[in-house]
């Protein structure tokens, strides 16, 4: 019965040391990205009004023949 004990207490301070290296890479910026809003530019992507035009572009071939034979 000792034993349970001395694993749940060694478990509480395993549990809360990796609580405390959470909450300092938090406060310290380590989990900021840095890197996505630099290159968010070269995947913008939105479409403006006049770039869907209708009479230019091709209708759509079917996939497949119909016969009327």
């Amino acid at each position: 019965m000792k034993v349970i004990l001395i694993l749940v207490a060694a478990s509480l301070l395993v549990a809360s040391g990796f609580l405390v290296a959470f909450l300092w890479a938090v406060r310290n910026g380590q989990y900021d990205d840095d890197y996505t809003p630099s290159v968010r530019i070269l995947f913008d992507d939105d479409k403006t009004p006049g770039d869907d035009n209708p009479a230019d572009t091709p209708e759509p071939e079917p996939l497949v023949d119909i016969d009327d034979n």
